[in-house]
């Protein structure tokens, strides 16, 4: 589903320039749950945007269900996203302004779906998610993993292949930490690819293959017995 070849991330001021990512060469099938841990600022966040076409990288290549991609403009990434690719994030990313319902619907009405199909779609999503009770709450009146919760309902809403989570625990406590490793797991096995980025060594031993970055390098890549 994706592989990546000599995959170079650079960021560029008037003096100085950093290597994000040094010749990444990556690749993950269909259906594969795989962790990437490192330490802060070791690239792990910049792979996942790229993999996720949120951007471009500097140099090498990019192969996303067998296309190559590493060179698509703005809008060619915005379309490509659309019901392939789902994001997590840490902070939830929620709109403050919009319900639980008009959150989750959000991607539904970018792709121009029916109002019928948006509404078996939105919930369906939030029964899954068991927040079908918080339909009509904003994301002040939630908890952190009512919150996720959501984003995670968002991300799957529209049926995508591939998840992406950049910390998706990190702000946390360990009850809810467990709940949305659970979700994650049952959604990794309905048959998609899921890609996490943690610190934590307990969620790592939970994926299938973990890999290691320092220094924008790929220092291991190893799959959990």
């Amino acid at each position: 589903m994706i592989k990546t070849i000599n995959l170079q991330k650079i960021f560029k001021t008037e003096e100085v320039e950093t290597w994000a990512l040094n010749n990444v060469s990556i690749e993950v099938k269909q259906g594969e749950f795989v962790a990437i841990m490192g330490p802060s600022g070791c690239g792990k966040s910049t792979l996942l945007n790229i993999l996720g076409l949120l951007d471009n990288p500097t140099g090498g290549e990019y192969y996303l269900n067998g296309t190559e991609v590493s060179r698509y403009t703005e809008s060619q990434r915005t379309s490509l996203r659309k019901g392939v690719i789902g994001f997590v994030f840490q902070s939830f990313n929620l709109i403050d302004e919009l319900n639980v319902y008009e959150n989750i619907e959000l991607p539904l009405l970018y792709m121009g779906i029916s109002a019928s199909e948006r509404k078996k779609r939105v919930e369906a999503a939030m029964g899954r998610m068991a927040i079908t009770h918080r339909s009509k709450h904003f994301p002040q009146q939630l908890s952190g993993g009512q919150q996720q919760r959501v984003a995670i309902a968002r991300a799957v809403v529209a049926n995508p292949k591939l998840i992406l989570a950049d910390e998706p625990t990190g702000n946390l406590d360990s009850k809810s930490t467990i709940e949305i490793m659970n979700i994650l797991k049952d959604l990794h096995k309905s048959g998609r690819t899921v890609i996490i980025i943690t610190h934590d060594d307990e969620i790592a031993n939970q994926v299938d293959r973990v890999v290691r970055i320092m220094d924008g390098k790929i220092v291991s890549d190893s799959v959990n017995p």
